[in-house]
């Protein structure tokens, strides 16, 4: 993936969109991180579980318009993913088909 097809602005754009919706995911529901929890006691599996990330919904980086970014947890993020030709890698996708994040 290369960053050069994101905006400069791209964190702000993203913390925004996580902010907008409390840090919840919008496919599973689950209460994701939010910058400001103790993260101290989690394992890094568990961290990797509940970070929040945008998806863009058409899959271009470039396409930055409100509806077109959807805020999910790391794994819903990774089955958008499966089976498309995306910006994920197959080792990305091997650590939740490995049931590591069950």
């Amino acid at each position: 993936m290369s960053k050069s097809r994101y905006p400069d602005n791209w964190n702000e754009i993203a913390r925004e969109k996580k902010e907008a919706v409390n840090w919840v995911c919008h496919s599973c529901g689950m209460q994701c991180l939010k910058p400001s929890d103790d993260i101290s006691k989690l394992t890094k599996s568990e961290r990797m579980k509940k970070t929040l990330v945008v998806h863009h919904a058409d899959y271009k980086p470039e396409n930055n318009r409100p509806e077109n970014l959807i805020p999910v947890c790391s794994g819903c993020h990774l089955s958008y993913h499966k089976g498309r030709k995306g910006n994920i890698s197959l080792g990305q996708l091997s650590l939740f088909d490995n049931n590591n994040f069950s």
